[in-house]
């Protein structure tokens, strides 16, 4: 079996490392994360370099100081011991399977027993639960319950300040994923038309990403007539037939190499673009400029979303109620985020999604585009493509 874009066993290294390090600062034996998501489980592929994914359960236990257990639907009694060696589940020790489903509610408890019965094995004396309000009840309940359970607390903080901050492998990867849906953009481009569907020109652009290297990832857009909003949509509201004369904004939210999703948004028109949505696509280039002009090593991001808010209602357009910018990597989400919320500073070596925009019903007004923090302020733009409405 062979891994389509692993990370290096050298970056693996790294992440375990500098978490084991933080794990014994607060004397915490073991790690415990469960996803079932490839777009919002970064924390599975971050520690395995293998994803979770079709509402499917994959539960990861890091230790300190031994190899990971993972886990995930199989068949029952199934445990197999790989020693930490195996050259697809690199770092884990034993591969624990149960047929478990999220949507079979007599079986939401296999996974929690399975998690007991590892802890009643390895005895950690405290444990730290990864987004423990995301988790399953059953899991955390089963292990409260347990006669000898570990102390537990939440280690989701101590694990985002280390993910937040991207290697030089991984910013390598990051380039690489911007290069991809650049040329996915292009492609759609050149697809684009009057008489296909809005679906059709999702699919061509899956199409082109997955030739070019990506395994997931959405692609949102619909097309109207000008004076009417063409809003970010998923498959199921992409019916529509595009005619001449319209307008489609489409975005681009997929990953590349080694899991990291950046996401790049532009409109279209095929045809001649209204005065309002050249000037309402502009006032969002220029909001953009001005939230990086404000992201720096240190930076509070409840901070810099007030400004923004400030900037919307100076220019005569509304505060933003959405999340318009936040970090990215194995997860399409991932922390800090640009809002009233937050509590992570910004660093060097972050990577960051900034999409400002409004919808008046006339105009989706969007932009997007991935940028990495740097000692001084944000990068040039890993995106390459043009920042304007482009005419077809």
């Amino acid at each position: 079996m062979k891994m389509r874009s692993p990370i290096t066993d050298a970056e693996l290294q790294r992440r375990w490392n500098a978490v084991s390090q933080a794990m014994a600062a607060e004397d915490i034996d073991a790690l415990v994360m469960q996803n079932t998501s490839d777009w919002v489980g970064g924390y599975v592929r971050w520690f395995s370099d293998l994803p979770a994914g079709n509402g499917y359960p994959r539960t990861v236990v890091f230790y300190r100081d031994q190899p990971m257990t993972i886990i995930e639907m199989g068949p029952f009694d199934t445990v197999r011991e790989l020693g930490g060696t195996d050259e697809i589940h690199r770092g884990v020790g034993r591969m624990i399977h149960t047929p478990s489903f999220a949507s079979i509610g007599y079986t939401n408890r296999y996974d929690a027993d399975l998690l007991v019965k590892e802890f009643q094995d390895t005895r950690p004396a405290k444990i730290g639960w990864l987004t423990p309000n995301t988790l399953p009840f059953s899991l955390i309940y089963a292990v409260q319950k347990m006669s000898d359970a570990p102390i537990q607390v939440d280690a989701t903080d101590l694990v985002d300040t280390i993910k937040a901050i991207k290697s030089p492998e991984e910013i390598g990867l990051i380039h690489q994923t911007a290069h991809i849906q650049d040329q996915v953009f292009a492609e759609v481009c050149d697809f684009l038309r009057p008489g296909v569907q809005d679906i059709d020109v999702a699919n061509h652009a899956q199409a082109v990403a997955h030739r070019l290297g990506s395994d997931q990832g959405i692609f949102l857009g619909t097309s109207a007539p000008l004076g009417r909003s063409s809003r970010f949509a998923s498959r199921p509201l992409q019916g529509r037939t595009i005619e001449k004369g319209d307008h489609f904004s489409l975005l681009i939210e997929i990953n590349g190499p080694g899991g990291v999703y950046l996401e790049i948004a532009r409109t279209m028109v095929l045809g001649t673009p209204s005065d309002h949505l050249l000037q309402s696509f502009e006032h969002m280039k220029n909001a953009q400029d001005h939230t990086m002009s404000l992201m720096k090593p240190g930076a509070d991001p409840a901070e810099i979303a007030a400004a923004h808010d400030a900037w919307m209602i100076d220019h005569g357009l509304p505060p933003e109620i959405r999340l318009y910018a936040h970090g990215q990597g194995v997860d399409m989400v991932e922390r800090p985020m640009i809002r009233k919320d937050e509590t992570m500073p910004l660093a060097a070596n972050m990577c960051f999604a900034v999409h400002p925009g409004f919808d008046d019903g006339e105009v989706f007004a969007v932009i997007c585009d991935n940028y990495m923090i740097e000692e001084n302020g944000v990068s040039a733009c890993l995106h390459k493509t043009d920042k304007k409405i482009f005419q077809l």
